[in-house]
Protein backbone atom coordinates (compact mmCIF):
# COMPACT_ATOMS: atom_id res chain seq x y z
CA UNK A 1 0.00 0.00 0.00
CA UNK A 2 1.61 3.41 -0.92
CA UNK A 3 1.59 6.11 1.69
CA UNK A 4 0.72 9.69 0.68
CA UNK A 5 4.13 10.84 0.89
CA UNK A 6 5.07 7.93 -1.79
CA UNK A 7 1.94 9.37 -3.85
CA UNK A 8 2.88 13.25 -3.45
CA UNK A 9 6.00 12.35 -4.85
CA UNK A 10 5.63 10.20 -7.87
CA UNK A 11 2.56 12.75 -8.94
CA UNK A 12 5.82 15.39 -8.84
CA UNK A 13 8.14 13.77 -10.62
CA UNK A 14 5.20 12.33 -13.13
CA UNK A 15 4.97 16.05 -14.06
CA UNK A 16 8.46 16.34 -14.71
CA UNK A 17 8.79 19.37 -11.34
CA UNK A 18 11.18 19.79 -8.83
CA UNK A 19 10.29 20.42 -5.53
CA UNK A 20 11.00 23.82 -5.71
CA UNK A 21 8.93 24.28 -9.01
CA UNK A 22 5.85 22.23 -7.01
CA UNK A 23 6.15 24.16 -3.66
CA UNK A 24 6.32 28.07 -5.19
CA UNK A 25 3.37 26.37 -7.02
CA UNK A 26 1.32 25.38 -4.43
CA UNK A 27 2.21 27.95 -2.38
CA UNK A 28 3.76 25.70 0.53
CA UNK A 29 7.43 26.27 2.08
CA UNK A 30 10.04 24.27 0.34
CA UNK A 31 11.20 22.44 3.22
CA UNK A 32 7.38 21.49 4.31
CA UNK A 33 7.10 19.91 1.05
CA UNK A 34 11.10 18.08 1.34
CA UNK A 35 9.81 17.07 4.96
CA UNK A 36 6.24 15.10 3.20
CA UNK A 37 8.44 13.70 0.83
CA UNK A 38 10.44 11.85 3.53
CA UNK A 39 7.40 11.00 5.32
CA UNK A 40 8.72 13.54 8.10
CA UNK A 41 5.77 15.80 8.90
CA UNK A 42 2.81 13.42 9.59
CA UNK A 43 0.49 16.57 11.21
CA UNK A 44 0.54 18.10 8.00
CA UNK A 45 -2.61 20.35 7.51
CA UNK A 46 -5.50 19.37 5.08
CA UNK A 47 -5.21 22.56 3.30
CA UNK A 48 -1.06 22.10 2.39
CA UNK A 49 -2.46 18.73 0.99
CA UNK A 50 -5.17 20.54 -0.84
CA UNK A 51 -2.71 22.96 -1.96
CA UNK A 52 -0.57 20.45 -3.54
CA UNK A 53 -3.18 18.35 -5.21
CA UNK A 54 -4.61 21.79 -6.92
CA UNK A 55 -1.15 22.53 -8.12
CA UNK A 56 -0.52 18.65 -9.48
CA UNK A 57 -4.03 19.10 -10.62
CA UNK A 58 -5.44 15.75 -8.71
CA UNK A 59 -8.13 15.64 -6.48
CA UNK A 60 -7.19 15.75 -2.92
CA UNK A 61 -7.78 12.39 -1.86
CA UNK A 62 -5.55 10.84 -4.63
CA UNK A 63 -3.36 12.43 -2.10
CA UNK A 64 -3.91 11.61 1.02
CA UNK A 65 -6.72 8.94 0.96
CA UNK A 66 -6.86 5.71 1.09
CA UNK A 67 -6.28 3.01 -2.47
CA UNK A 68 -9.90 2.24 -3.33
CA UNK A 69 -9.27 -1.05 -3.34
CA UNK A 70 -8.13 -1.13 0.34
CA UNK A 71 -10.46 -3.12 3.41
CA UNK A 72 -8.83 -4.05 5.67
CA UNK A 73 -11.18 -4.55 8.57
CA UNK A 74 -8.64 -5.11 11.21
CA UNK A 75 -8.17 -1.31 11.41
CA UNK A 76 -10.74 1.00 12.64
CA UNK A 77 -10.77 3.75 10.43
CA UNK A 78 -12.53 6.28 12.48
CA UNK A 79 -10.21 5.62 15.88
CA UNK A 80 -8.21 8.75 14.42
CA UNK A 81 -11.12 10.78 14.11
CA UNK A 82 -12.40 9.94 17.98
CA UNK A 83 -8.80 10.56 18.96
CA UNK A 84 -8.90 13.95 17.53
CA UNK A 85 -12.35 14.84 19.30
CA UNK A 86 -10.92 13.81 22.65
CA UNK A 87 -7.50 15.06 23.20
CA UNK A 88 -7.50 18.34 24.84
CA UNK A 89 -6.23 21.23 22.32
CA UNK A 90 -2.98 21.49 23.98
CA UNK A 91 -1.70 17.85 23.23
CA UNK A 92 -2.62 18.16 19.98
CA UNK A 93 0.16 17.77 17.33
CA UNK A 94 0.58 21.64 15.95
CA UNK A 95 1.24 22.15 12.31
CA UNK A 96 3.96 23.83 11.07
CA UNK A 97 1.82 25.96 9.31
CA UNK A 98 -0.80 27.97 11.41
CA UNK A 99 -4.37 27.05 9.60
CA UNK A 100 -6.37 30.20 7.89
CA UNK A 101 -10.11 30.60 7.82
CA UNK A 102 -10.14 30.35 4.19
CA UNK A 103 -8.30 26.86 4.21
CA UNK A 104 -10.42 25.63 6.90
CA UNK A 105 -13.88 26.63 5.40
CA UNK A 106 -12.51 25.12 1.55
CA UNK A 107 -11.82 21.60 3.52
CA UNK A 108 -15.19 21.93 5.25
CA UNK A 109 -16.69 22.70 1.63
CA UNK A 110 -14.18 19.15 0.04
CA UNK A 111 -15.31 17.54 2.66
CA UNK A 112 -19.50 18.09 1.93
CA UNK A 113 -18.39 16.94 -1.72
CA UNK A 114 -16.93 13.39 0.07
CA UNK A 115 -20.10 13.08 1.81
CA UNK A 116 -22.42 13.39 -1.08
CA UNK A 117 -19.85 10.24 -2.59
CA UNK A 118 -20.38 8.14 0.78
CA UNK A 119 -16.64 8.00 0.65
CA UNK A 120 -16.52 7.02 4.32
CA UNK A 121 -12.99 5.52 4.13
CA UNK A 122 -12.06 8.87 2.67
CA UNK A 123 -13.58 11.47 4.91
CA UNK A 124 -12.25 9.13 8.32
CA UNK A 125 -8.54 10.04 6.97
CA UNK A 126 -9.29 13.65 6.57
CA UNK A 127 -11.34 14.55 9.50
CA UNK A 128 -8.90 14.37 12.63
CA UNK A 129 -6.66 17.12 10.66
CA UNK A 130 -9.63 19.22 9.82
CA UNK A 131 -11.17 19.01 13.94
CA UNK A 132 -7.59 19.74 14.42
CA UNK A 133 -7.20 23.18 12.31
CA UNK A 134 -10.47 24.17 13.12
CA UNK A 135 -10.30 23.70 16.95
CA UNK A 136 -6.66 25.82 16.35
CA UNK A 137 -8.79 28.92 14.82
CA UNK A 138 -9.56 29.84 18.31
CA UNK A 139 -12.20 32.32 18.83
CA UNK A 140 -12.27 33.45 15.50
CA UNK A 141 -13.16 30.17 13.55
CA UNK A 142 -15.35 29.14 16.14
CA UNK A 143 -18.71 28.59 13.76
CA UNK A 144 -16.17 26.80 11.82
CA UNK A 145 -15.48 24.34 14.93
CA UNK A 146 -19.21 24.03 15.33
CA UNK A 147 -19.70 23.26 11.52
CA UNK A 148 -16.61 20.55 11.99
CA UNK A 149 -18.13 18.75 15.10
CA UNK A 150 -21.59 18.75 13.24
CA UNK A 151 -20.45 17.13 10.81
CA UNK A 152 -18.66 14.74 12.32
CA UNK A 153 -21.59 14.16 14.42
CA UNK A 154 -23.54 13.26 11.53
CA UNK A 155 -20.89 10.68 10.13
CA UNK A 156 -20.37 9.05 13.43
CA UNK A 157 -24.45 8.32 13.82
CA UNK A 158 -24.13 6.84 10.23
CA UNK A 159 -21.10 4.39 10.76
CA UNK A 160 -23.17 3.53 14.23
CA UNK A 161 -20.53 5.32 16.61
CA UNK A 162 -22.98 6.84 19.01
CA UNK A 163 -21.23 8.04 22.04
CA UNK A 164 -18.54 9.54 19.86
CA UNK A 165 -21.34 11.18 17.87
CA UNK A 166 -23.10 12.64 20.89
CA UNK A 167 -19.90 13.98 22.50
CA UNK A 168 -19.12 15.85 19.02
CA UNK A 169 -22.77 17.02 18.73
CA UNK A 170 -22.49 18.08 22.61
CA UNK A 171 -19.42 19.90 21.92
CA UNK A 172 -21.53 21.83 18.89
CA UNK A 173 -24.10 22.32 20.55
CA UNK A 174 -22.23 24.29 23.44
CA UNK A 175 -20.41 26.20 20.73
CA UNK A 176 -23.12 27.51 18.52
CA UNK A 177 -24.54 30.86 18.61
CA UNK A 178 -26.72 31.41 15.69
CA UNK A 179 -30.41 29.60 15.69
CA UNK A 180 -30.47 27.95 12.47
CA UNK A 181 -27.12 25.73 13.04
CA UNK A 182 -28.30 25.19 16.76
CA UNK A 183 -31.36 23.73 15.37
CA UNK A 184 -29.04 21.90 12.87
CA UNK A 185 -27.23 20.70 15.42
CA UNK A 186 -30.53 19.54 17.39
CA UNK A 187 -31.53 17.61 14.41
CA UNK A 188 -28.69 15.44 14.25
CA UNK A 189 -29.13 15.06 17.89
CA UNK A 190 -32.94 13.83 17.77
CA UNK A 191 -31.34 11.59 15.14
CA UNK A 192 -28.93 10.36 17.27
CA UNK A 193 -31.96 9.77 19.89
CA UNK A 194 -33.56 7.54 17.59
CA UNK A 195 -30.76 5.50 16.03
CA UNK A 196 -30.24 4.67 20.00
CA UNK A 197 -33.83 3.94 20.50
CA UNK A 198 -34.77 6.55 22.99
CA UNK A 199 -37.98 7.51 21.98
CA UNK A 200 -39.16 9.87 24.20
CA UNK A 201 -35.73 11.99 24.22
CA UNK A 202 -36.02 12.16 20.53
CA UNK A 203 -39.91 13.15 20.53
CA UNK A 204 -39.54 15.80 23.17
CA UNK A 205 -36.80 16.87 22.20
CA UNK A 206 -38.04 16.98 17.98
CA UNK A 207 -41.48 18.65 19.57
CA UNK A 208 -39.81 21.47 21.53
CA UNK A 209 -38.15 22.57 18.05
CA UNK A 210 -40.41 21.93 15.71
CA UNK A 211 -41.96 24.49 17.99
CA UNK A 212 -38.94 27.01 18.50
CA UNK A 213 -38.53 27.15 14.11
CA UNK A 214 -42.46 27.42 13.41
CA UNK A 215 -42.59 30.57 11.12
CA UNK A 216 -44.45 33.48 12.81
CA UNK A 217 -46.22 33.68 9.07
CA UNK A 218 -45.74 30.75 6.37
CA UNK A 219 -45.83 33.43 3.62
CA UNK A 220 -43.04 35.24 4.72
CA UNK A 221 -40.55 32.61 6.08
CA UNK A 222 -37.18 32.26 4.00
CA UNK A 223 -36.90 28.43 1.87
CA UNK A 224 -34.04 27.80 5.18
CA UNK A 225 -36.52 28.61 7.79
CA UNK A 226 -39.42 26.42 5.94
CA UNK A 227 -36.92 23.55 5.41
CA UNK A 228 -35.86 23.69 9.03
CA UNK A 229 -38.94 23.48 10.23
CA UNK A 230 -40.28 20.78 8.26
CA UNK A 231 -36.85 18.91 9.13
CA UNK A 232 -37.68 18.91 12.83
CA UNK A 233 -41.76 17.74 12.21
CA UNK A 234 -40.22 15.13 10.31
CA UNK A 235 -37.87 14.22 13.50
CA UNK A 236 -41.00 14.54 15.23
CA UNK A 237 -43.29 12.30 13.26
CA UNK A 238 -40.24 9.57 13.26
CA UNK A 239 -40.22 9.63 16.80
CA UNK A 240 -43.52 9.59 17.54
CA UNK A 241 -44.73 6.71 15.33
CA UNK A 242 -41.72 4.68 16.58
CA UNK A 243 -43.04 5.11 20.35
CA UNK A 244 -46.65 3.82 18.63
CA UNK A 245 -48.16 7.46 18.60
CA UNK A 246 -49.82 7.27 15.10
CA UNK A 247 -51.90 10.37 15.40
CA UNK A 248 -49.15 12.50 16.55
CA UNK A 249 -47.16 11.34 14.08
CA UNK A 250 -49.39 11.91 11.16
CA UNK A 251 -50.04 15.21 12.72
CA UNK A 252 -46.45 15.79 12.61
CA UNK A 253 -46.20 14.52 8.86
CA UNK A 254 -49.26 16.74 7.63
CA UNK A 255 -47.96 19.37 9.16
CA UNK A 256 -44.41 18.77 6.65
CA UNK A 257 -46.43 18.52 3.82
CA UNK A 258 -47.95 22.22 4.47
CA UNK A 259 -44.10 23.56 4.91
CA UNK A 260 -43.23 21.57 1.88
CA UNK A 261 -45.64 22.81 -0.10
CA UNK A 262 -45.17 26.13 1.08
CA UNK A 263 -41.63 25.87 -0.05
CA UNK A 264 -42.85 24.54 -3.49
CA UNK A 265 -39.98 22.79 -4.37
CA UNK A 266 -37.09 20.53 -3.27
CA UNK A 267 -34.77 22.00 -1.37
CA UNK A 268 -30.99 21.38 -0.41
CA UNK A 269 -29.56 23.39 2.19
CA UNK A 270 -26.63 25.62 1.41
CA UNK A 271 -23.48 23.45 2.42
CA UNK A 272 -22.53 25.73 4.92
CA UNK A 273 -25.93 25.13 6.67
CA UNK A 274 -26.60 21.46 6.67
CA UNK A 275 -25.99 18.24 4.99
CA UNK A 276 -29.69 17.73 4.46
CA UNK A 277 -32.79 18.67 1.76
CA UNK A 278 -36.26 19.30 2.25
CA UNK A 279 -39.48 19.14 0.16
CA UNK A 280 -41.96 17.36 -1.16
CA UNK A 281 -39.59 14.23 -1.64
CA UNK A 282 -38.18 14.25 1.36
CA UNK A 283 -41.64 14.01 2.82
CA UNK A 284 -42.82 11.07 0.73
CA UNK A 285 -39.45 9.76 1.69
CA UNK A 286 -40.45 10.02 5.28
CA UNK A 287 -44.20 8.67 4.62
CA UNK A 288 -43.22 5.47 3.45
CA UNK A 289 -40.79 5.47 6.36
CA UNK A 290 -43.73 5.38 8.67
CA UNK A 291 -45.66 2.90 6.63
CA UNK A 292 -42.89 0.79 6.38
CA UNK A 293 -42.99 0.99 10.69
CA UNK A 294 -46.54 0.51 10.68
CA UNK A 295 -45.75 -2.59 8.82
CA UNK A 296 -47.67 -1.80 5.18
CA UNK A 297 -45.69 -3.05 3.17
CA UNK A 298 -48.34 -2.09 -0.20
CA UNK A 299 -48.24 1.47 0.77
CA UNK A 300 -44.78 1.33 0.74
CA UNK A 301 -44.86 0.88 -2.65
CA UNK A 302 -47.19 2.72 -3.43
CA UNK A 303 -45.08 5.63 -2.35
CA UNK A 304 -41.74 4.24 -3.65
CA UNK A 305 -43.70 4.04 -7.17
CA UNK A 306 -44.54 8.22 -6.67
CA UNK A 307 -41.04 8.74 -5.23
CA UNK A 308 -39.31 7.02 -8.44
CA UNK A 309 -41.66 9.34 -10.75
CA UNK A 310 -40.39 12.03 -9.37
CA UNK A 311 -36.76 11.38 -9.19
CA UNK A 312 -36.95 11.29 -12.83
CA UNK A 313 -39.38 14.27 -13.10
CA UNK A 314 -37.59 17.11 -15.48
CA UNK A 315 -39.92 19.51 -13.52
CA UNK A 316 -37.85 22.24 -11.61
CA UNK A 317 -39.32 21.75 -8.25
CA UNK A 318 -37.74 18.33 -7.57
CA UNK A 319 -34.61 18.82 -9.66
CA UNK A 320 -32.87 19.08 -6.66
CA UNK A 321 -31.96 15.59 -5.46
CA UNK A 322 -32.36 14.41 -1.78
CA UNK A 323 -29.60 13.39 -0.62
CA UNK A 324 -28.03 9.92 -1.31
CA UNK A 325 -28.57 8.79 2.69
CA UNK A 326 -31.90 9.36 2.94
CA UNK A 327 -32.74 7.72 -1.03
CA UNK A 328 -30.82 4.97 0.17
CA UNK A 329 -32.77 4.73 3.07
CA UNK A 330 -36.29 4.73 1.31
CA UNK A 331 -34.73 2.32 -0.78
CA UNK A 332 -33.82 -0.50 1.85
CA UNK A 333 -38.15 0.73 2.70
CA UNK A 334 -38.67 -0.39 -0.69
CA UNK A 335 -36.79 -3.56 -0.58
CA UNK A 336 -38.08 -4.45 2.85
CA UNK A 337 -41.74 -4.07 0.94
CA UNK A 338 -41.03 -6.17 -1.52
CA UNK A 339 -39.42 -9.13 0.37
CA UNK A 340 -42.50 -8.91 2.68
CA UNK A 341 -44.90 -8.83 -0.52
CA UNK A 342 -43.39 -12.58 -1.80
CA UNK A 343 -40.97 -10.96 -4.49
CA UNK A 344 -37.59 -11.58 -3.53
CA UNK A 345 -36.08 -11.48 -6.26
CA UNK A 346 -36.90 -7.77 -7.05
CA UNK A 347 -36.15 -7.23 -3.21
CA UNK A 348 -32.51 -8.69 -3.62
CA UNK A 349 -31.83 -6.44 -7.19
CA UNK A 350 -32.95 -3.30 -5.00
CA UNK A 351 -30.22 -4.19 -2.24
CA UNK A 352 -27.65 -4.60 -5.27
CA UNK A 353 -28.88 -1.54 -6.62
CA UNK A 354 -27.62 0.18 -3.90
CA UNK A 355 -24.53 -1.73 -2.71
CA UNK A 356 -23.93 -0.88 -5.90
CA UNK A 357 -24.46 3.00 -5.75
CA UNK A 358 -23.22 3.32 -2.03
CA UNK A 359 -20.72 0.43 -1.35
CA UNK A 360 -19.57 2.02 2.36
CA UNK A 361 -22.80 2.97 3.23
CA UNK A 362 -24.52 0.33 2.98
CA UNK A 363 -22.44 -2.46 5.69
CA UNK A 364 -23.17 0.13 8.23
CA UNK A 365 -26.96 -0.52 8.02
CA UNK A 366 -28.34 -3.29 10.33
CA UNK A 367 -31.32 -2.97 8.12
CA UNK A 368 -29.73 -4.11 4.94
CA UNK A 369 -29.01 -7.58 6.99
CA UNK A 370 -31.97 -7.90 8.33
CA UNK A 371 -34.15 -7.47 4.94
CA UNK A 372 -31.31 -9.90 3.48
CA UNK A 373 -31.12 -12.21 6.50
CA UNK A 374 -35.46 -12.79 6.15
CA UNK A 375 -34.74 -13.56 2.09
CA UNK A 376 -32.30 -15.75 2.83
CA UNK A 377 -34.51 -18.12 5.85
CA UNK A 378 -37.08 -18.41 2.67
CA UNK A 379 -35.22 -19.70 -0.12
CA UNK A 380 -34.06 -23.07 -0.29
CA UNK A 381 -31.11 -22.08 -2.31
CA UNK A 382 -29.16 -18.89 -2.66
CA UNK A 383 -28.08 -17.36 -5.75
CA UNK A 384 -24.33 -16.18 -6.50
CA UNK A 385 -25.74 -12.53 -5.58
CA UNK A 386 -27.27 -13.33 -2.56
CA UNK A 387 -24.05 -14.90 -1.36
CA UNK A 388 -22.10 -11.41 -2.93
CA UNK A 389 -24.04 -9.27 -1.17
CA UNK A 390 -24.18 -11.15 2.57
CA UNK A 391 -20.59 -10.54 1.77
CA UNK A 392 -21.31 -6.82 1.37
CA UNK A 393 -23.60 -6.44 4.33
CA UNK A 394 -21.72 -8.94 7.19
CA UNK A 395 -24.42 -11.45 7.51
CA UNK A 396 -23.43 -14.85 7.91
CA UNK A 397 -24.69 -17.72 6.12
Amino acid sequence: MTTACERLKSARKLRSLTQRELAEAAGVSLSTLRRLEQDEQAGARMETWRRLAIALRLPTMDLVGEPAEADDEAVEPWEGVKRALNTPAALLETPEEPPTMEGVGGALDALAKLVAKDRYQDIATVLPALLRDAEALGSEGRELHVRALQRVGWLLIHTRQFKAAGDALTRSLDGVTDRVQQAVTVDYLCWLLLRQGQLSKARELATEWADRTEPVRVTRATSVELAMWGTMLLRLSGAAIRDNRPGEAADALRYARSAAEALGREFRFPPQISNSSFGPVTVLLKTAENAAINGQPQAVLRVGSKVAKLQNSKSPRFRSPVTSSDLNRHLLDVSSALQQTGEHAKSVRKLMDINSSAPEWLPNQPYARDILGRVVEERRTLTQDMRDLAVSVRLPI
